[in-house]
């Protein structure tokens, strides 16, 4: 049945009843979401984690984890930074997106691992991983000082943290042109799929998304430092990044 008027979209929802909401529309669109992925960013989301990775400095044998994993498109460049003598482990709280990430951990030399975990509830030992990704799901998570919190135990100290998302614009002509493209045809590009809900929920929840001041005062408040950011694709996309105190800053 369609929504009526009263109905909250999953852009609206907050706390448990986002979580549920999210977690139900990733289900719906697991099994075209690499294709409409791939489409909505030109590919060119596979280069952005590719420098995301970089600023993690890690090393042969490090361990990182990916939270939000989705499809897993992580999993492959920390592998290859880690190297076969490292582990690499993606957690997600939709079912469905790790079975479309399991194609991207068979490498019989690779040691990749994928578990069902809410970012906000990590079941992770504290102090554990040299480096941690999420890519588009901090704008997800129902608690986003929470996520950031989570995050921040997980980390080995010295260990760093990167957060690729959806951002908006500070220029206000490209923000104008981004908006129109996001809000028109993202959702017609999703609606040929059937998927038109989850493809406008992206522009939506992506305006009513945190500012890049209000994610580093997160991740200071969860206790990173060299908290920082880097615009891409015109400031449409923005590396968020910071370090565990402790260990070695290199």
């Amino acid at each position: 049945m369609g929504h009526t008027t009263v109905e909250r979209q999953t852009w609206q929802e907050e706390g448990t009843r986002k979580r549920a909401a999210v977690q139900h529309m990733f289900a719906e669109i697991a099994p075209t979401y690499d294709l409409l992925n791939g489409l909505i960013s030109f590919s060119l989301h596979h280069r952005w984690r590719k420098a995301a990775v970089a600023k993690l400095e890690l090393k042969p044998g490090d361990r990182a984890l990916d939270v939000c994993s989705g499809t897993g498109d992580f999993l492959p460049p920390l592998h290859n930074a880690v190297g076969e003598n490292g582990l690499v482990l993606g957690t997600d709280f939709c079912a469905p997106m790790l079975q479309q990430a399991q194609s991207k951990t068979r490498n019989p030399k690779s040691k990749i691992d994928l578990a069902l975990a809410d970012a906000c509830v990590l079941p992770i030992r504290s102090d554990s991983f040299d480096g941690i990704t999420v890519g588009w799901g901090i704008r997800n998570v129902p608690d986003i000082d929470a996520a950031h919190m989570e995050i921040a135990r997980a980390l080995k100290p010295g260990g760093r943290f990167v957060s690729l998302d959806m951002a908006r614009p500070r220029n206000a002509a490209v923000r104008a042109v981004s908006e129109f493209v996001f809000n028109t045809l993202v959702p017609r590009l999703g609606s040929i799929f059937g998927k038109t809900e989850a493809y406008t929920y992206l522009p939506k929840s992506t305006q009513r998304f945190w500012t890049r001041e209000q994610l580093e005062a997160s991740m200071s408040r969860a206790g990173l430092v060299e908290v920082g950011h880097r615009d891409l694709f015109f400031g449409n996309i923005c590396l968020h990044f910071g370090r565990k105190p402790g260990g070695q800053s290199q």
